[in-house]
């Protein structure tokens, strides 16, 4: 086989939103006099099949909070914070990378598409991707292996001629599941997570090169 494909997670991987995610809402509970643990928000990084955060830090206090007050504005600050960010290290030369190799690339997350497709679009990168599939477009998202079969299938190529690129543990079991070799690359939220899915795990995508991700494809 050759490699023919490379398929993107998005939210920590090509940016860091994980860390802005879990820093704001563990503001909120600290507001509430309470305290969120990294360990519990690992549980549902990487997938949306999970209760909404306000809902846990309700169930945390024993009592409700004012959500029409307290949800938009810790959403403010996340967007906040995610449109001052940079793209994580080594996405772009990857990205320019498997276009040169002429790869198709595309992306399965877990996300909203309007969320993944407009920072692709904001950041300059949407058109490198053929395919930008999200939860919108399955019903249930990681770790089931719907999205990545999904993105392998509008790409037109086989699992087993594509590598996913994922952070989280949720992520890297949705392609295995797939049947698609995976790399890992965790971020400050997700490192620590059980990665024994994956093909290879990294500290950066900077260290990733073609050659590197088609010697995964068997």
């Amino acid at each position: 086989m050759t490699l023919k494909a490379l398929v993107f997670d998005f939210d920590g991987l090509i940016l860091d939103t994980e860390w802005s995610a879990f820093s704001t809402a563990a503001e909120v509970w600290d507001e509430h006099g309470a305290a969120l643990e990294l360990t519990v928000w690992q549980e549902i990084v990487g997938t949306a099949d999970h209760v909404h955060w306000s809902e846990m830090l309700e169930a945390d206090l024993g009592r409700p909070i004012d959500r029409e007050l307290v949800v938009p504005a810790r959403q403010a600050q996340h967007h906040a914070e995610i449109e001052a960010m940079d793209l994580l290290p080594g996405v772009v030369d990857l990205i320019e990378a498997a276009v040169t190799a002429d790869l198709s690339l595309g992306v399965a997350s877990s996300s909203p598409i309007e969320w993944v497709g407009g920072h692709l679009e904001r950041r300059g990168l949407i058109d490198h991707f053929a395919v930008v599939v999200c939860r919108d477009h399955v019903a249930r998202t990681k770790p089931d292996p719907e999205l990545y079969a999904t993105a392998v299938d509008r790409l037109g190529v086989d699992p087993s001629e594509a590598v996913a690129l994922e952070d989280s543990h949720h992520g890297t079991v949705s392609a295995a599941a797939a049947g698609i070799a995976c790399v890992a690359v965790p971020n400050r939220v997700t490192a620590g997570q059980d990665f024994s899915s994956a093909s290879l795990v990294v500290d950066s995508m900077a260290q990733l090169t073609i050659p590197t991700l088609a010697a995964l494809v068997p």
